[in-house]
């Protein structure tokens, strides 16, 4: 088990907009990570990449090289957008996150899968050591349990779906045409919410057309579908009563002159003919595209109404998750715990068995004539039975002493059998017993 601590930083929906949230993201999340672990004495890293977070989990030997590592990692976006937080906090977070808490959609379940995925990304990059193991699987475990055992996502449990819901309370979608334009799963979810609204018909616009054609196959309600290549786009998105765009281009895919046909719809004044959902991060649709007559434009941050309205309906469901993630996290840092104290009884042991063979091998050397294989296993077995009575009772008192947080007897224990251990390096615990007061560094913080 890593003697590090875990510092973790973010830039999400809640501390940043959606600008600030796309000067944060990387290319992507392995090259993160091995970025990361570029940074001298940072040990693991983490990095979570969606279109409403970017967090970044490290394990340096104390918070003060966690902290340096992330803010070089977060240089280019707005401090005032980051909040960083120390080991406990970090942990809670991340379980927080899985279980969908922390998302725009209180519950919603794409987040679990993007957990698993960052997980696998950061084992590829070598960033997935003995603390972020325990913590990310810990993580993925409390998020399907909250999703089984609770009624933490029953109903609204994605942007597509709060996609739906924002356009539909702007106009009719009985009968009307929508266009999704990206075809992953965002798109996939988009496009899924709104064939079950009862539109007439789903378009929908990818690079790789293949991929659209994927995505309509899946669609569980049967409704008349097209799918068209990006480059066609300007064809088909003035005849769309509704277009929610999805896709992870850098710049934007929809502007003014894809929607300048729209002056020739009769709208009258202040009526709205044509819903614009932006759910791309970075934006996909350019800010100039919401001043033009009879189109209204909404982004990530325009979702908020829906949200509200869904965070109200699963109260209940999160004061559970609450409380079973209070429990996971218990369980946690005790895992944390018996780690540390293993270590120490790994390394009283191992001592114990170096003496034990010197001796062994001084006592038969001293026996008369030829030691016979049966008489070498007589002295070897009294000798493994000396060693395991004697240190059966230390061995308990070293993990009575990890669950009381004695971590003096164990950095003592590590000190008197460990010949490499370093007892100049600094205390040794579980980081949240060492770092309970730690200043948290840059940025914002949770206690803000």
């Amino acid at each position: 088990m890593s003697t590090g601590v875990v510092t973790a930083a973010r830039v999400t929906h809640e501390s940043g907009t959606v600008d600030q949230l796309a000067t944060a993201s990387p290319d992507s999340q392995e090259t993160a990570v091995t970025e990361l672990l570029t940074v001298p004495d940072i040990e693991e890293a983490y990095v979570l990449s969606t279109c409403n977070r970017v967090e970044a989990y490290v394990v340096g030997a104390d918070h003060a090289v966690g902290r340096a590592a992330l803010e070089e990692f977060f240089a280019a976006t707005d401090d005032e957008a980051v909040v960083i937080t120390g080991h406990d906090e970090s942990l809670r977070h991340l379980l927080r996150v899985a279980t969908g808490l922390e998302s725009v959609i209180l519950g919603e379940d794409q987040i679990i899968g993007q957990v698993r995925t960052a997980y696998e990304d950061a084992r590829a990059a070598g960033g997935i050591g003995s603390m972020l193991e325990a913590a990310v699987t810990k993580a993925i475990h409390v998020g399907e349990r909250a999703r089984t055992e609770t009624a933490i996502n029953e109903g609204v449990v994605s942007l597509g779906s709060a996609a739906t819901r924002r356009a539909a309370a702007e106009l009719p979608l009985d009968g009307a045409t929508a266009l999704v334009v990206g075809a992953g799963e965002m798109g996939r979810l988009a496009a899924r919410n709104l064939a079950a609204s009862g539109i007439d018909e789903l378009v929908v616009a990818n690079r790789t057309v293949a991929h659209a054609d994927h995505l309509v196959g899946d669609l569980e309600v049967e409704v008349d579908t097209r799918v068209v290549p990006l480059e066609a786009l300007e064809t088909v998105v003035t005849s769309a009563e509704v277009v929610v765009t999805a896709t992870g281009s850098d710049e934007p895919v929809l502007g003014p002159r894809h929607l300048d046909a729209e002056s020739d719809r009769d709208a009258g004044e202040g009526e709205t003919e044509q819903v614009i959902v932006d759910l791309g991060q970075p934006r996909d649709v350019a800010p100039a595209a919401g001043t033009l007559p009879a189109v209204q434009v909404f982004d990530l941050d325009d979702l908020e109404s829906v949200t509200a309205e869904t965070r109200e309906q699963r109260a209940d469901a999160a004061r559970e998750v609450e409380a079973m993630i209070d429990r996971e996290y218990d369980l946690l840092t005790e895992q944390y715990k018996r780690a540390r104290a293993d270590e120490a009884i790994a390394a009283m042991y191992e001592s114990a068995e170096r003496i034990k063979d010197r001796e062994v091998e001084t006592a038969l050397s001293h026996l008369e004539g030829e030691v016979t294989e049966g008489q070498r296993e007589v002295v070897e077995s009294m000798a493994d039975a000396l060693v395991n009575q004697l240190l059966a009772p230390p061995t308990k008192s070293l993990r009575e002493a990890a669950a009381e947080d004695d971590w003096s007897t164990i950095h003592t224990a590590l000190q008197l059998f460990n010949p490499e251990f370093d007892g100049d390096d600094g205390p040794l615990a579980p980081p949240s017993v060492v770092t309970a007061n730690a200043d948290p560094g840059l940025g914002a913080t949770d206690d803000d």
